[in-house]
């Protein structure tokens, strides 16, 4: 392989950094706060319209930005064109040009500055060999699978020599085992390049596969920022235990609790089971190295409020249950993670909070534990 020069990678800081499109509207961003440390990989993760490709872009120089600013190792770029910033962005769709081969396609910028024929040709045939491409340099787009053509688009991206590779969703558009091959290879090219990647996803497995932080977005601010084990294992609030998945919520007299799904305790009601919550199995789905069980509980008025309860697969076999089992369920006081009040619209509360009855955790979680 050819040895290709990597520029040394930037911290990022945003300062207060706000986005409004329109004077009066709320703000798509709202005075977040945020450093990515030099050459470590960040997610920005969170549903569709919480702010993250906006400051994604807003960092690339795509975006105009309303107030507030975005530093790359204390330079203030936030006024800077994009082509002076020291970022490049990989767009989701590739945006590679169709009539254009490989080679070419991974040259055009410098192309556009004036650069030799022959120098911007062996620059991009290095890059196609750093991505395992040099022997495809040929081929256009149409010709290449989409892992192929991401990786042309990624070496599009590093030959302008960025010190930070901005990526905005870039595996939404591939099969689902590719694009868990292909997250490997941008965590491996990560790591080799040592430059510092921002990477924006929806998706929380994506995020917790890639990342060395992870930042969790909502209504335009920012929920919580973290290593993804940390955030899995502690989350801050309400939204992002259930944005995380695999946490069940309820509502206690000291506020609203978390309960990872893999230690819920569950017994069938024999007589003998009096404690825990009661609650009956609504649904089973076998997932192969473990069983989720959907449960609906026996609480009060407005209605039933659903749980769920991970199970490996030898224990589900060795107590095997079944839709309309009459279950209780229950967990060890030091498993249950307090929440805080997190970020929510103006007069709107979380629909799917399985609320227990006055007293079913007295004691917060005490009365649970106690079965265990």
């Amino acid at each position: 392989m050819n040895a290709v020069a990597t520029p040394v990678p930037a911290a990022v800081e945003i300062v207060a950094l706000t986005k409004r499109y329109a004077p009066g509207t709320p703000a798509a961003v709202d005075q977040i706060d945020l450093r990515i440390a030099s050459g470590s990989y960040c997610c920005l993760l969170g549903p569709s319209g919480c702010g993250k490709s906006t400051t994604l872009r807003m960092v690339a120089g795509h975006e105009s930005v309303t107030s507030g600013d975005i530093l790359l190792d204390n330079r203030n770029i936030t006024n800077l064109p994009a082509a002076a910033r020291g970022t490049a962005m990989m767009f989701q769709s590739f945006a590679l040009f169709p009539h254009l081969s490989a080679t070419d396609n991974v040259a055009f910028s410098l192309k556009m500055k004036g650069v030799g024929k022959a120098e911007r040709q062996k620059r991009a045939h290095d890059l196609l060999d750093r991505v395992a491409m040099g022997h495809l340099a040929e081929r256009k787009p149409g010709e290449l699978s989409g892992g192929q053509q991401q990786r042309v688009a990624l070496a599009r991206a590093l030959i302008t020599e960025p010190r930070v590779l901005l990526l905005d969703e870039p595996l939404s558009a591939l099969d689902p085992f590719l694009r868990i091959q292909m997250r490997a290879e941008l965590r491996r090219w990560q790591k080799e390049l040592g430059l510092t990647f921002v990477h924006v996803t929806h998706s929380q497995e994506e995020a917790m596969a890639l990342a060395d932080t992870m930042v969790v977005m909502n209504h335009g601010v920012i929920e919580q920022v973290g290593a993804p084990h940390a955030i899995y294992n502690h989350p801050a609030s309400e939204f992002v235990a259930r944005f995380m998945g695999g946490h069940n919520v309820f509502d206690t007299p000291a506020g609203p609790i978390a309960v990872r799904n893999d230690h819920m305790r569950i017994a069938a009601v024999d007589g003998a089971a009096t404690h825990g919550l009661a609650a009956k199995v609504t649904d089973v789905e076998y997932q192969g190295t473990y069983v989720l069980l959907g449960l609906a509980l026996d609480a009060a008025a407005p209605g039933r409020q659903s749980v769920s309860v991970l199970l490996g697969e030898a224990a589900f076999l060795a107590s095997p249950y079944s839709p309309g089992d009459s279950v209780r369920l229950s967990w060890a006081e030091a498993d249950a993670r307090t929440l805080g009040p997190g970020v929510k619209p103006p007069g709107q509360r979380s629909a799917a909070t399985a609320t227990t009855p006055a007293g079913a955790l007295r004691d917060d979680t005490a009365a649970i534990a106690m079965t265990l």
